[in-house]
């Protein structure tokens, strides 16, 4: 069974600013003839301009006592209930329909068939594919041009026409419309989209070889699979080339996927991968309190590192964040290894400095200031474990941190009783420590709420 359907709309995309179905026609076909037509005019709850009533005539005075679409949302399903959704440009009507929908809750999931494409394959090398430059051409008459019914009748005796070519087609006639339609990469976006849950994890995507390609996470990682292949970027493109199969971790806390992708990436060094894929560091950033109890700063080679507040791949980069703090926070090169020991530093010269160096500053209100890249980079605790959602209702998840830095992470029962720190240590499968896993845990911790039990 077939669903050809037309829209009109008072918007270029959907989006309850910019535009809503005015309109929709429904032309229900079994493959041989129209068995049922299905027309109303919706109200948008929306503003429509004189650019869209221009092209359609439906005004906001004509459709001020349509049905909302949330009234005719359910006749909608029942109408193309085990239907192939047909339209003359499919992405754009599907596209509504389906976020129409998606605004009440409601996922509206069909495959589709375009009559553009179709008729590219089986009538190639027209001047126009549009609908009124096809239909002109083909001698089928449009009773209302830009009306849904009018161009969703048109497009159902465009599909008639299509079906007897497809039928005496050398090539065509014993491949199902649907196959003659369907390309390798919509071939493998099913079978991938098929396969992954709605839920947090990290997927990664295999090549032909089974070698990973591409790792990546979301809360959602149905919606974020199908983002790839909504792109338009040359290196997604290329990917999707060398798409074949997909594989996934469940891990119900979005922190634990970040963690996770972060460490996979390190492992696997993915080609489509372009973050995170750094797993040699080469200077640190450490910090102390001298023996005349001032906070200090200094950049050492990684390997040297004592007391490391951040870590880089490059000294460069080491040097760029450690001048940004002079900066911000108008701290002295000498107590940042910038300068020789004992000298005032140059930046007090040019009144960029406080006087820290040559006794100008109290040292307590220098120290004011450089606790606060501390408390931006260092954690409060030295040891606890935040406790996050899990993977079913009846767990949560668990992330230890030991010595100030990730150690690993774990699940627990709900009615676990552990409770000292021995006990949730043996629920953690540990994991190596990379520097920028503690700026993934404290950029999520900024900006969400959890809980968290001091060791």
């Amino acid at each position: 069974m077939f669903a050809i359907i037309d829209i009109e709309t008072c918007g270029g995309s959907f989006n309850f600013k910019k535009g809503r179905i005015i309109e929709i026609c429904i032309v229900r076909h079994d493959g041989l003839s129209v068995i049922d037509v299905y027309t109303t005019l919706i109200n948008p709850e929306c503003y429509i301009s004189p650019y869209f009533t221009n092209i359609s005539h439906i005004d906001n005075d004509i459709v001020r006592d349509a049905p909302k679409f949330h009234e005719v949302a359910k006749k909608i399903i029942e109408l193309t209930e085990g239907c192939v959704f047909v339209a003359h440009n499919v992405g754009f009507d599907y596209g509504f329909v389906k976020d129409e929908f998606a605004s009440l809750g409601y996922r509206y999931k069909k495959e589709t068939l375009c009559t553009v494409r179709l008729s590219r394959k089986l009538m190639p090398g027209r001047i126009s594919y549009s609908l009124g430059h096809l239909c002109a051409s083909l001698g089928i008459e449009i009773n209302g041009r830009h009306r849904a019914e009018g161009d969703a009748v048109a497009t159902a005796k465009l599909f008639d026409l299509l079906m007897e070519l497809k039928a005496n087609h050398p090539q065509y006639k014993n491949q199902g419309v649907l196959d003659i339609m369907t390309r390798r990469v919509d071939n493998i976006k099913k079978y991938i989209l098929d396969k992954l849950p709605e839920s947090c994890g990290v997927y990664y995507f295999l090549n032909k070889d089974k070698e990973i390609i591409y790792i990546g996470k979301s809360i959602n990682m149905y919606n974020r699979a199908l983002s790839h292949f909504n792109t338009d970027e040359k290196k997604g493109k290329k990917m999707l080339n060398d798409l074949m199969n997909v594989d996934f971790v469940e891990t119900g806390s979005e922190l634990i996927a970040l963690l996770l992708e972060a460490d996979e990436i390190k492992k696997h060094k993915p080609i489509y991968n372009r973050m995170r894929k750094a797993d040699v560091f080469t200077h640190s950033i450490d910090w102390c309190t001298n023996k005349e109890g001032i906070i200090s700063f200094k950049i050492v080679p990684y390997d040297e590192s004592e007391n490391a507040l951040l870590s880089f791949t490059t000294y460069s980069t080491a040097r760029e964040r450690l001048e940004s703090w002079i900066d911000t926070q108008t701290l002295c090169l000498q107590y940042c290894a910038l300068t020789s020991e004992g000298s005032i530093c140059f930046n007090h010269q040019i009144k960029k400095c406080n006087g820290i160096c040559c006794g100008e500053e109290e040292i307590e209100e220098y120290n004011e200031r450089a606790r606060t890249i501390l408390s931006e980079y260092l954690f409060e605790d030295a040891n606890f474990v935040i406790l996050d959602k899990g993977r079913t209702h009846e767990e949560r998840s668990v992330i230890l941190i030991e010595d100030r830095k990730y150690a690993g992470f774990g699940y627990l029962d709900q009615y676990s009783q552990a409770n000292s720190a021995e006990e949730i240590k043996d629920l953690v499968k540990l994991k190596h420590h990379y520097p920028d896993t503690n700026d993934l845990i404290r950029g999520w911790c900024k900006k969400n709420k959890y809980k968290k039990i001091v060791l």
